[in-house]
């Protein structure tokens, strides 16, 4: 952090701090120490967007933002950054626009590239407090192990459906003890696929807004050295019947990171740790060569030609209900116990949302049952309204 104590205001600032430096316990020096600040925010999404706001407003005087995605129809309900103009527009230059109207007084900085093991060290280590905002779980690891070699905090936020957690991993206290961090926790990743992301299970629109803000409180927490922060806790929220409950979390000695005898001594490939295929070009050849695709085209000329092709749909019932593009509905957890449902004496088509779990279904059909007439159609419910039906809506 900058040196906090030759920080100055404009009277234009002061104003817009007014009511955080009428509060005793914060004060002029808790504002200074804001501005002296720099605090990266990796995702503008579900968590990032009421995170940043606060943050921005609050006067953290430089904040970061990595991010490489663009806005989605499905992303409003939630990442309250962003409007129905914004679709198709990149998330970082939107959030930099917004914060910039929330707080003129404030530098932001974009890195619009996806987090990995070749870039983190250099993007983290200009930082003062990292705050975790991602979705999936190679990135999570991966932040923690930088922040852990880089010595910073890390404040983790995750949410699920109706339920949101928020920690400070890697905190260092007053008295030069350092908290545990995210693999104190959770040791290992879970199997691939077990834990839905939020595009598969769902996730209540305001969660995210309550998980976030408590980041940013955390974050701010964090800076200024006021209250206690959530260091070797774990804050559990569930929104569905307004429960609360704070766990300790406690530092493991066989953590590979820090623990007695460390293993880990550099970043490593995340994607494999968590047992994931490779990210970009060797993800789709992998893909391709376990499961056989067909894209919407050839699909829609199958059927336009008068093939006799089967559609299963791998997708949850809800989902059917807010787009379909035809076929049998068996969902992926009722596949195998259903399997009788599939035709083996012609072209079989699974499909999901966005090819993903459709693959999924079509390895373990093949696995279990011997299927040898299966086809994924790739990209699922979006590639088909984004290339053959733009009224299929987009979720």
């Amino acid at each position: 952090m900058k040196d906090w104590q030759n920080m100055e205001f404009s009277p234009e600032e002061l104003g817009h701090y007014s009511r955080h430096l009428s509060i005793p316990e914060f004060g002029m020096e808790g504002q200074k120490k804001l501005k002296a600040a720099s605090v990266l925010a990796v995702g503008t999404g579900g968590l990032g967007a009421p995170m940043l706001q606060y943050l921005a407003a609050a006067g953290v005087g430089t904040i970061g933002l990595v991010d490489f995605d663009v806005i989605e129809a499905s992303n409003l309900h939630r990442q309250v950054l962003f409007g129905a103009s914004d679709v198709g527009r990149k998330k970082v230059e939107v959030a930099k626009e917004r914060l910039r109207e929330i707080n003129p007084h404030i530098t932001i900085n974009v890195h619009e590239t996806r987090l990995t093991s070749d870039n983190a060290i250099e993007i983290i280590e200009d930082y003062d407090v990292i705050a975790d905002g991602t979705d999936n779980f190679p990135t999570r690891y991966l932040i923690n192990d930088a922040c852990v070699m880089l010595d910073k905090p890390n404040v983790h936020g995750s949410i699920f459906q109706f339920e949101g957690q928020v920690s400070v991993f890697n905190y260092l206290d007053k008295e030069g003890n350092r908290g545990p961090n995210y693999r104190d926790l959770f040791p290992e990743p879970p199997p691939p696929g077990l834990v839905p992301s939020c595009a598969e299970a769902g996730v209540l629109g305001v969660l995210p807004g309550i998980i976030g803000c408590i980041q940013a409180s955390e974050v701010i927490k964090v800076i200024t050295g006021i209250g206690e922060p959530l260091a070797g806790k774990l804050f559990l929220f569930d929104a569905l019947n307004f429960s609360t409950r704070t766990v300790k979390v406690q530092k493991n000695p066989d953590n590979p990171l820090t623990g007695d005898d460390p293993e880990i001594t550099e970043l490593i490939d995340y994607q494999e740790f968590c047992g994931l295929p490779p990210l970009g070009e060797e993800e789709d050849e992998q893909q391709e060569s376990e499961v056989p695709e067909v894209t919407v085209a050839e699909y829609k000329s199958w059927v336009d030609n008068g093939e006799d092709v089967q559609l299963i749909d791998v997708r949850e019932p809800y989902e059917a209900e807010i787009a379909e593009i035809g076929g049998e509905l068996i969902p992926l957890d009722h596949i195998l116990d259903q399997a009788d449902k599939i035709d083996r004496q012609k072209k079989v088509v699974v499909h999901c949302r966005s090819g993903q779990r459709s693959a999924d279904a079509i390895k373990k059909l093949r696995e279990k049952y011997g299927f040898d007439n299966l086809y994924n159609l790739k990209g699922g419910i979006l590639a088909w309204s984004e290339e053959i039906d733009e009224s299929v809506p987009q979720y």
